[in-house]
């Protein structure tokens, strides 16, 4: 018996359902089924029984439950207890959107650590199923989770079975980003019939809770595009985008210095699929907010704002109108 399986019995009696406990877990049901098992065998008692209802604890189930909780509570306030801001080193673990005003937020708040102390900081960029993941199995502190606005009960829905927080940070139309060398660059009334045959890119991982793969495409991507490549780097698609022409992509909003870095420009597009995405911060609704995590999250609202005042909030029509 160990810490799992501990949680996988709590996890179980809150749902009620193996399958359910197991996406929560991210594992397979197998696997949990065969953790349960294993538990049972090495108490000696059979822990839940299967109803009408679902799977519900036995008596003896619900006594060791009891317990169960009680162990988990503690060692997450002896984990409390001894984390970084007690001592002399800062530690900092995020999961995050590929997105420039996250990454120019999270420069600013390394710029300002405190290099007297030793310092462990993780910044991972992924999708919205493995920042939630992260938190929930590998410990990390926070996660910015990005979805449309259309998919929020979705995301709601999950974030409630997790056992989960989150706060709100932005609200944004995705941008039509090319390089200022391209033709369109410049051009008076972009609109989404001169993107014919060019290349668009797009993040090969969108995820949406409980919907499938074909559908969540359907919402994301446009189907009259015939040319598209899948990325899972920020990187590589700052690079093609400078360097391949007729390409483009869509974006959340990015500082005017992060263009002119890499010789882009970023448009608006009459006639283009509205699309409005929001990003909250997530993290267990346990955990307490540390001083590293208070100034990365300082950092974020100023990014935010700086951009919000540069290219304004969604409007409320439903085409754009370039500026």
């Amino acid at each position: 018996m160990n810490i799992a399986h501990l949680k996988y019995a709590v996890e179980v009696e809150k749902t009620a359902s193996i399958t359910r406990a197991a996406e929560n877990l991210f594992m397979g049901q197998p696997n949990l089924s065969r953790g349960i098992k294993d538990l049972e065998e090495t108490l000696g008692v059979k822990i839940f029984k299967r109803t009408s209802k679902g799977i519900v604890p036995t008596p003896q189930g619900e006594e060791f439950l009891v317990y169960a909780k009680s162990i988990l509570a503690q060692i997450e306030e002896v984990e409390a207890l001894y984390r970084p801001e007690k001592n002399n080193k800062l530690k900092f673990s995020i999961s995050v959107p590929r997105a420039s005003y996250i990454v120019d937020a999270f420069t600013n708040f390394v710029r300002e650590a405190d290099m007297t102390k030793e310092i462990e900081f993780t910044f991972k960029e992924t999708n919205a199923m493995r920042a939630i993941r992260n938190i929930a199995q590998e410990n990390y502190g926070l996660g910015i989770v990005r979805f449309q606005t259309i998919f929020e009960r979705f995301f709601d829905n999950m974030l409630r079975d997790k056992g989960m927080k989150s706060e709100f940070v932005w609200e944004f139309e995705y941008r039509l980003l090319l390089s200022e060398k391209d033709p369109l660059a410049h051009k008076a009334d972009l609109c989404v019939d001169d993107l014919s045959g060019y290349m668009e890119l797009c993040h090969g991982d969108p995820f949406v809770p409980s919907l499938p793969m074909s559908d969540i495409k359907k919402a994301e991507l446009n189907e009259d595009v015939t040319k598209r490549i899948y990325l899972y780097s920020r990187g590589s698609q700052l690079d093609l985008l400078s360097c391949v022409p007729n390409t483009y992509m869509w974006v959340s909003p990015i500082a005017p210095e992060q263009l002119q870095r890499y010789g882009l420009v970023l448009r608006t597009c009459a006639g283009s699929k509205r699309r409005i995405y929001r990003d909250i911060l997530v993290s267990k609704k346990e955990y307490k907010y540390t001083a590293a995590d208070k100034a990365f999250i300082d950092q974020l609202h100023a990014e935010r704002d700086r951009l919000e005042s540069l290219y304004g909030r969604p409007s409320t029509d439903s085409s754009y109108i370039d500026q």
